[in-house]
């Protein structure tokens, strides 16, 4: 199908597209990747008047340390995410699972931020983004704020970015000496995930010192499985770890669609989680 008709600008800098969007107010939305809102508006499921490019300010993009952080531009490509040095030495659940997105295609066009600012709980990286404890830094016309991943993602593709603010960078915890695993279940090659698992685990003499469980398509935010990560707490093997996989999807709200039913959800969230865990911990 053909696009709503709309105007187009493309800012070189971040004033300038906070006031473009100021400006527009809720009728403006911001092109970055363009993977997630093309799509929407070839189905005319989206109608804003004014598109704001931000592809050519270069604040938005790269990767660097910021002492014990990871800081990652908004517009740095999923395949530029898989690819960094540091993203692999730091932070190494999220380029695993960006690895996982969608196809080579995509992973080149596609951006961090523009994955994140969606706020699909199908997709895979706000899980991540949510178990690796990350910050997400937007500015806006009152200036900028840093968002914590747990109150970034408020409700169905709808996250706490405000109509007039910009996500600028995610700024993401080191997370040396964590083993990690992301484990998705999609029924064919570049689907979206029917349910995924993110874990992140520190060990200490063998045993489960501390683990993070973020689960992605289990409710309409992705969520972090804490009655698992509590279990989870002091296991010393294969059995311990099954047995805390159990509670993974306790309190959440898993949707009923074409792809599953709640009840089957459930149970993927439980199975994956025994296999992410047994895969970062190398217990399995």
């Amino acid at each position: 199908m053909i696009p709503p008709a709309f105007a187009y600008t493309r800012p070189d800098s971040v004033d300038d597209a906070v006031h473009a969007l100021a400006d527009a107010g809720d009728e403006a939305k911001v092109l970055a990747g363009g993977q997630s809102l093309v799509p929407l508006l070839r189905l005319r499921l989206a109608f804003p008047e004014l598109l704001v490019d931000v592809g050519r300010i270069p604040e938005l993009r790269g990767v660097r340390e910021d002492g014990d952080s990871l800081v990652i531009g908004a517009m740095t490509t999923h395949h530029e995410v898989v690819h960094d040095p540091l993203v692999r030495r730091h932070a190494g659940l999220l380029a695993q699972a960006t690895a996982t997105v969608a196809d080579p295609a995509v992973r080149h066009r596609g951006t961090l931020g523009g994955s994140l600012a969606h706020a699909d709980p199908a997709g895979d990286l706000p899980a991540v983004a949510l178990t690796l404890d990350a910050g997400l830094v937007v500015a806006g016309p009152a200036g900028r704020r840093t968002i914590a991943a747990r109150d970034f993602f408020v409700d169905y593709l709808q996250s706490a970015l405000a109509d007039d603010e910009l996500l600028l960078e995610v700024r993401i915890p080191k997370t040396d000496g964590w083993s990690f695993h992301y484990e998705k279940f999609h029924p064919v090659a570049q689907s979206w995930a029917v349910v995924g698992v993110a874990a992140l685990v520190r060990r200490d003499d063998g045993r489960i010192a501390e683990a993070r469980v973020g689960l992605t398509n289990m409710g309409a935010t992705p969520l972090r499985a804490t009655a698992a990560e509590e279990a989870l707490a002091g296991a010393d093997g294969p059995e311990a770890v099954a047995r805390a996989a159990e509670a993974a999807a306790d309190g959440t709200r898993a949707a009923q669609d074409l792809s599953a039913s709640p009840e089957y959800r459930r149970h993927l969230a439980r199975v994956l989680t025994r296999r992410a865990v047994l895969a970062a911990t190398g217990m399995g």
